[in-house]
């Protein structure tokens, strides 16, 4: 019984964040970089950058974001803020370099394509 609580109490969340496909996510980028940023001091890690710096990149990410997104399909769309969420890891710069990257998969461009292409 608490396993099926624990499991709805995670799933409701994340449908409600996906029912707004059609809108780039509302992210709090102050919590996610300063969470970033107290793990990383937990881990004595570093992120190497500043709370505002982060900040800086998520907004900048958030603005590349919003050009991307409504031309992505919508089960694109849903996949990448479904596997951030399932993860606790959505951050703009997440869902971006998602969407990119199932775009290169798409049209069949490859990482390693360049190296397989060039003469050693």
């Amino acid at each position: 019984m608490k396993r099926a609580l624990l499991l709805f109490s995670a799933v409701l969340p994340l449908s409600a964040a996906l029912a707004s496909n059609g809108r780039v996510p509302e992210l709090n980028v102050k919590a996610i970089c300063k969470t970033r940023d107290a793990d990383a001091k937990l881990f004595r890690s570093t992120t190497g950058q500043s709370v505002d710096e982060c900040v800086h990149d998520e907004e900048a990410a958030r603005q590349q974001l919003n050009s991307l997104w409504t031309s992505t399909a919508a089960p694109i769309r849903n996949r990448c803020e479904s596997e951030g969420y399932s993860l606790g890891t959505t951050s703009y710069l997440d869902l971006v370099t998602c969407i990119q990257m199932a775009d290169e998969l798409k049209n069949g461009i490859k990482p390693d394509a360049k190296k397989k292409g060039s003469k050693e």
